[in-house]
């Protein structure tokens, strides 16, 4: 057929239509009256179940100033393409929309198609300007160093790990005897399995190590003034590094990192995370957790553990099927810094810069191993159980240098009642919790007392012929 004598085809305009209504501020009655057609027609319309035709568009022309060169569907043609165009690009999720749909989308929702499409471009040239940047970072040196690309990976698995974890419970499981004592149990698995000895003294060449694994002799020294969990993860470890040295590379084998010192840090936090699911294994420690109220000591005793070692675990208990209450938790230098933190909670640490000090965990350096608790909240409303102590490890005599660190484990006030620590807090009291933030640099309150920057995103003044707390007013 030639197309000088093809039919046009329909044109539904529906968009375009109630545009021109609500833009004069008409009903559908008197912006029907105007074109001089029903108001059941008019809504047929406008939800494009009607076609338009002739006389309604020169209506529309002549009364409402309504462009027909805007409707000859090129507007139309260009959305369908870009949003065939975006639907090609993963970063769209669009993969599963057949173009019927996306034609469909164009014809009935013009408007939120044309605003899915701008939010695509948006997006696409934000990921481009993100690979610029990295290049930019990358010259710069400007990228997160290897541990914090460490850390990162394992706040975004919420700090669990499936198959490892499994690994190291069934490790728990076949070694398990109720007669002996876990590290007698560990080191004549690895004696027996493996045929390494355990010594306990630095070698000739490594004499202060904590652990050293001589490969030439199969032998492992553990360092002698370790306690005995301590001694005992380090087994475990080794284990893990024999044992499951394909799990591991195939976690690694996933993982995209830009530092490759971050894969030897990663394979070393890997192999802690089983040393830890063969002490604690998951079902039997969170079976315990419940039983004694997640009380941190009564844990520890039952499991032959360090109180690190139980509440680092008990920052992982997320199992699919099998939660533990989501806990957030971190170790604390004397100088405000994080040097381990997770969080299933919606309490987020600070990347940069000490911790907010209206948080008890600094003052758990005064209370030595007592363990002080707080109610906080945060400036988004949330609100806090937390519960801090300190911890000291020395790895040599009197002359060698101690390291303290503050240990903060804790959990939204719902979980209240199932915790020990919770006991005799009243949470319902708005005047018991203590406002706290992630950082000085992050936080919004605009009165706090211990306030060392003012925000990163907040304006502030500075009056010369006054001076408050603060030597400025946000």
């Amino acid at each position: 057929m030639c197309a000088s004598i093809m039919k046009k085809p329909k044109l539904f305009i529906g968009h375009k239509i109630r545009e021109a209504r609500l833009k004069n501020q008409m009903t559908q009655k008197a912006f029907a009256e105007a074109l001089n057609v029903s108001t059941s027609y008019l809504n047929q319309l406008e939800n494009n179940q009607r076609h338009v035709t002739a006389g309604i568009l020169l209506a529309l022309a002549q009364t409402f100033g309504l462009d027909l060169k805007t409707l000859g569907g090129r507007e139309s043609d260009i959305l369908f393409n870009e949003l065939k165009e975006a639907s090609k690009d993963e970063l769209s999720h669009l993969s599963e929309i057949t173009e019927r749909e996306l034609a469909l989308a164009v014809k009935h929702a013009p408007q939120f198609a044309a605003a899915y499409s701008q939010l695509y471009k948006t997006a696409n040239q934000l990921k481009h300007s993100l690979i610029e940047f990295d290049q930019a970072k990358a010259d710069l040196g400007l990228f997160p160093t290897p541990y914090e690309e460490v850390r990162d990976y394992y706040h975004s698995i919420d700090n669990y790990i499936d198959e490892i974890d499994k690994e190291g419970e069934k490790l728990s499981q076949i070694t398990h005897d109720p007669t002996l004592p876990i590290f007698d149990r560990l080191q004549k698995y690895l004696q027996d399995t493996h045929q390494i000895k355990v010594i306990f003294g630095g070698s000739a060449d490594y004499p202060n190590s904590i652990r050293y694994f001589d490969t030439s002799t199969k032998t492992l020294h553990l360092n002698p003034s370790l306690p005995r969990s301590s001694q005992t993860f380090q087994i475990a470890f080794t284990i893990a590094l024999i044992e499951q040295d394909q799990l591991l590379d195939q976690i690694l084998s996933k993982l995209e990192f830009k530092h490759e010192e971050s894969y030897q840090i990663c394979r070393i936090g890997l192999a802690n995370y089983f040393a830890g699911s063969v002490l604690l294994p998951y079902e039997s420690f969170l079976e315990r957790a419940r039983l004694e109220r997640y009380d941190i000591d009564l844990l520890r005793h039952h499991f032959g553990a360090s109180r690190e070692q139980v509440c680092h675990r008990l920052s992982t208990l997320q199992r699919p099927g099998n939660l533990g209450i989501p806990f957030f938790f971190a170790r604390i230098d004397q100088a405000g810094n994080i040097t381990k933190r997770h969080s299933a909670t919606k309490l987020q640490f600070a990347r940069f810069g000490s911790a907010c000090p209206l948080w008890n965990a600094h003052q758990a350096f005064s209370s030595g191993s007592e363990i002080i608790r707080q109610l906080a909240q945060t400036s988004d409303g949330e609100q806090y159980l937390s519960f801090a102590f300190e911890v000291q490890s020395r790895s040599g005599g009197f002359k060698d240098p101690v390291r303290r660190h503050a240990l903060t484990l804790g959990c939204e006030v719902s979980y209240l009642k199932q915790i020990v620590y919770g006991d005799g807090l009243d949470a319902k009291n708005e005047d018991n919790f203590d406002p706290i933030g992630i950082s000085c640099r992050t936080c919004e309150r605009k009165k706090c007392h211990q306030r060392s920057i003012p925000p990163s995103r907040h304006q502030f003044n500075v009056n010369i012929n006054q001076r408050n707390l603060l030597p400025y007013e946000l």
